[in-house]
């Protein structure tokens, strides 16, 4: 897999929140990791093909590709499907994920796993990457830190492959260096600050 690729896919480790399987992009694939560790952009553990399904993202609105058996809000899909906020979206016989739009007008989302299927390596939840992912107290964050007490905003570097880390209202320490609440973060990079910290790791499978 080479650098490009990598840089679409990584782990967030949030303290005292969880871990959550980041990816960017427009399309997004889901199935099962094969035994060359060789799949799709997010591998869950379970009986699924390689590329079960296809998550496509069409300006502010969004959808699912069935490659296989697929279900929306209990309805099979033939073909394709628009997911809204809410939707319960069932992958072959048992998986079964949420698909979460936390704020209007952003166009990052979150799966949520509802049956006991996780990714490989194991984490909480997807994160479906747009421009910018927001994590913060507020319900309309995209990852809900009940205990911080600001948002911490991630967004996409302009002219590059990269993310960039911004908080309003303080300073902020990415890798032991102190910013004035923005600077560029790398895919082994910690972020420290007032009341939150977390760290990244890339994906190399």
């Amino acid at each position: 897999m080479d650098a490009r690729t990598e840089r679409k896919r990584f782990l967030l480790w949030i303290d005292g929140v969880g871990g959550y399987w980041a990816c960017r992009g427009e399309t997004v694939s889901l199935g099962a990791l094969g035994e060359d560790r060789e799949g799709p952009d997010v591998p869950i553990s379970s009986d699924l093909t390689r590329r079960h399904a296809l998550l496509r993202r069409d300006g502010e609105s969004f959808l699912i590709e069935a490659l296989q058996d697929v279900a929306v809000d209990r309805r099979s899909v033939d073909g394709a499907a628009w997911l809204r906020d809410g939707c319960r979206i069932r992958l072959g016989r048992s998986v079964e994920l949420l698909f979460r739009r936390p704020h209007a007008l952003s166009a990052t989302a979150r799966l949520e796993f509802v049956s006991a299927h996780r990714t490989q390596p194991l984490t909480d939840a997807v994160l479906w990457m747009a421009d910018a992912c927001v994590l913060g107290p507020k319900p309309h964050s995209h990852v809900v830190c009940r205990r911080w007490t600001r948002e911490v905003i991630l967004y996409a570097n302009a002219g590059s492959d990269g993310l960039r880390c911004r908080v309003d209202g303080g300073p902020l320490a990415i890798d032991g260096v102190a910013h004035a609440g923005d600077g560029p973060v790398a895919p082994n990079s910690r972020v420290e600050g007032d009341g939150f910290s977390f760290r990244f790791e890339p994906i190399t499978m």
